[in-house]
């Protein structure tokens, strides 16, 4: 029964444990590297000491992410006025990214995750298809998760984020 748990793991592009465990609020965030839409190379570990927003989605280009980085676009100043930064991360090449960045002119960094490790970490994959699953998630300074999204209405993702990351700068202030 192990084996063929395992056998079916691989398939669909899993690892046993994250297929079993997954993540929580408070987990340190899955640190990973990945190459920006510019071919540039961004490592998560760079932003300790900074908020950040990962938002996963499936495919770049089709309607529902074409909905939700143009709604990130439109607000990224709210965000960034929180001393946070977006970053949207999907199974797309550098160079799928690029053409998705520079036909909706976006205002932040989108990383490729072709191999699907960076997804795979999160635990956003999709079954048995090359996609991730619209997820979010808000990191703290310290790379905990503080927030996981998982009913994400591309079109309102960016201002909830606006208010969790306001809400959760409270909370910390407080502390």
């Amino acid at each position: 029964m192990k084996i063929a748990f395992l056998v079916l793991s691989i398939l669909i592009g899993q690892t046993p444990a994250r297929a079993t465990e997954e993540l929580k609020v408070n987990d340190k965030a899955p640190l990973f590297t990945a190459q920006t839409q510019d071919g540039k190379s961004f490592d998560l570990n760079s932003r300790k000491g900074k908020w950040t927003v990962l938002y996963f989605y499936p495919k770049a280009g089709t309607p529902g992410c074409t909905k939700q980085a143009c709604a990130f676009r439109d607000s990224i100043s709210s965000i960034r006025a929180l001393g946070a930064e977006v970053y949207g991360i999907s199974s797309d090449t550098v160079k799928e990214q690029a053409g998705f960045h520079k036909e909706h002119h976006l205002n932040f960094d989108l990383l490729a995750d072709p191999d699907d490790k960076i997804i795979n970490s999160y635990g956003t994959k999709m079954p048995m298809v090359k996609l991730s699953k619209r997820w979010t998630f808000i990191v703290d300074p310290e790379l905990r998760i503080k927030n996981i999204m998982k009913d994400v209405d591309p079109v309102l993702d960016s201002e909830r984020v606006a208010k969790e990351l306001d809400a959760l700068q409270k909370t910390t202030a407080k502390k």
